[in-house]
């Protein structure tokens, strides 16, 4: 069987991870595999070499342009499946198939930004998911979303698919310490966007009390997008004299190791799909705090775990809550995380649900 995976980019985001992770999936169980993009962003190409699953760039000067393009390409290139994600993409693949096609057609979608309730243009993208075999989300609030969208879509189109972890890859480190030299280790790993509220963070984390200050250490590691963000929390953080507890770094290939000296995974963005960064912290035993967006009240059963991403306060006093817990207990959270982690993310689960959909 001849798959075709089709995203804008490959950048470091969750979404290109996701699709990354699947491609190899179906390469090791024997599929044929290419990767199609119409952006050069190489974040990923060389894990893509490594399993022999070629990356095919499609160079255009205009919108209209890229979308014959793409299309001459799928339509031609003999493919049994076609799975994409992400919204622009899902609406090029879904015309492509115009007037007829041979080919499966999986839509991925991945954010359950409130935003496409109001926006025309989104919600004439999720129009044509009409003419996908399959629509996918992986969250029940993003597969919500679009059947308020598209009243007319069958439920049998449609499926929520949480993200896949690799539970002999993502897991605990012997060599971690709780608490380590008595600072409690928060990382953050999200792009720099104002969406992902680096800024939420640092007002909350400015008006922690000093004694919890001193003992925080805050280590954000992102894509620098073009975006104020990035430059706006390292104004503010010089502003509030937080240096010394808060730490913006540029992206990390290689976040496994990060999670697994972390004492605590943060996300603090006003809406999300199925974050990764929630899903891998989970799979690694460790502590989530997190906004109370898409399915995180599923998944952490605790209240005291998320919290308004708009209300600093509710920001402030969750990191609080978390500081506050001993060694035992932070251990003890992150074992139950690992524990659900195996419920929801297995990865050989979502690929099979994947394989069904492409061959039934």
């Amino acid at each position: 069987m001849k798959v075709l995976c089709v995203i804008d980019f490959l950048s470091s985001g969750g979404a290109q991870r996701q699709l990354v992770n699947m491609a190899v999936a179906f390469k090791e169980k024997g599929y044929d595999v290419d990767f199609l993009v119409y952006y050069n962003h190489d974040f990923y190409s060389s894990l893509l070499q490594q399993h022999d699953i070629e990356v095919h760039l499609i160079r255009s000067t205009n919108h209209f342009d890229r979308i014959l393009k793409i299309r001459r390409f799928i339509r031609n290139g003999n493919f049994n499946v076609v799975l994409s994600f992400l919204q622009t993409v899902n609406f090029i693949c879904e015309l492509s198939g115009f007037p007829y096609r041979k080919w499966r057609l999986i839509v991925g979608e991945r954010s359950a930004n409130p935003n496409i309730l109001k926006s025309t243009k989104l919600k004439f993208y999720r129009f044509f998911h009409l003419f996908a075999d399959h629509i996918v989300a992986n969250s029940y609030q993003n597969i919500s979303l679009v059947r308020q969208i598209n009243p007319f879509l069958a439920a049998k189109k449609c499926h929520v698919v949480y993200n896949m972890i690799d539970h002999s890859i993502w897991c605990p480190s012997t060599s971690y310490v709780p608490l380590k030299n008595g600072f409690f280790n928060l990382v953050v790993l999200a792009r720099y966007n104002l969406l992902k509220n680096p800024i939420g963070l640092i007002e909350a984390v400015n008006v922690l009390p000093d004694i919890y200050k001193r003992r925080l250490k805050v280590r954000w590691y992102g894509e620098v997008k073009k975006d104020e963000a990035f430059e706006q929390a390292i104004l503010l953080t010089e502003e509030y004299g937080l240096q010394n507890c808060i730490c913006l770094n540029t992206e990390c290939k290689d976040v496994l190791p990060l999670i697994q000296e972390a004492d605590c995974i943060g996300l603090f963005s006003f809406h999300e799909g199925m974050p990764n960064v929630v899903c891998e912290g989970m799979a690694v035993g460790k502590p989530i705090m997190c906004s109370n967006v898409s399915d995180i009240p599923r998944l952490l059963k605790n209240p005291k775990y998320y919290f308004n991403p708009h209300n600093i306060q509710e920001i402030k006093e969750t990191i609080m809550y978390f500081m506050d817990l001993s060694d035992e207990e932070l251990i003890e959270v992150g074992n139950e995380n690992r524990r659900m982690s195996k419920v929801y993310f297995d990865h050989e689960t979502v690929i099979d649900k994947y394989i069904q959909f492409m061959t039934k």
